[in-house]
């Protein structure tokens, strides 16, 4: 059976939330204003406040420009989790199935995972909007993913056959799993650790090398 995967950027694919890391750049490592957008971040991956509340909100404290994101990408290029590091002959060669659906934005995402060889086709994210001045302003919300429940809907729409594994960190990830477009939610733990979305896992990635293993077995 043909087999499909979903998978995370921010604290998965890479080690870091990249909002967060946008954010330590734009607003020279001001800690008030970091420590306020690093705790709205908490909250929406532990699904204690919407996704969509979590991302505006840490828009609105931003303060990015265009030219920030050309320094955030050269960071985060630094920041590849390591056992993706490792597995990137397992992603060059299944590129076609791989889909990376984030909450986070695509300029920031392409950059890092096409390395991997990874489509830009098969890349779901949100985008940034610029005013003239190259100011980051906010996001597109016609994009499903700025909504509530937007990776749900975006996989959903893709509308896969086979079988489809969902890997992530965060609570938007599992949500996929519960409405039901997914047969699987791997909890990723390489980065970190949040307990209430353990235990709402199928199985528990302490790396990628661990996927390796249940696809083997399955």
């Amino acid at each position: 059976m043909k087999k499909n995967f979903i998978i995370d950027f921010d604290s998965t694919f890479i080690k870091v939330e990249s909002l967060d890391e946008l954010a330590k750049i734009s607003l020279n490592n001001s800690k008030k204003d970091i420590n306020k957008i690093e705790k709205i971040t908490k909250m929406g991956m532990e699904g204690k406040i919407s996704f969509k509340k979590s991302l505006a909100e840490r828009i609105h404290l931003l303060k990015a420009k265009k030219k920030h994101i050309g320094i955030l990408i050269k960071y985060l290029k630094k920041n590849i989790s390591e056992s993706f590091l490792r597995n990137k002959n397992f992603i060059k060669k299944h590129r076609n199935n791989i889909f990376i659906v984030s909450g986070g934005f695509f300029e920031c995402i392409y950059p890092i995972v096409s390395d991997f060889g990874i489509k830009k086709s098969n890349i779901y994210a949100n985008n940034f909007l610029f005013d003239k001045n190259e100011n980051i302003i906010g996001l597109n919300k016609n994009n499903l993913l700025s909504n509530k429940k937007g990776k749900v809907f975006t996989v959903k729409k893709l509308n896969l056959e086979g079988k489809i594994f969902v890997i992530g960190d965060g609570y938007t990830d599992y949500e996929i799993k519960k409405a039901g477009y997914a047969n699987s939610f791997c909890v990723f733990t390489e980065n970190i650790k949040r307990k209430n979305i353990i235990d709402k896992s199928d199985f528990l990635l302490k790396s990628l090398d661990d996927f390796m293993k249940i696809i083997n077995d399955d």
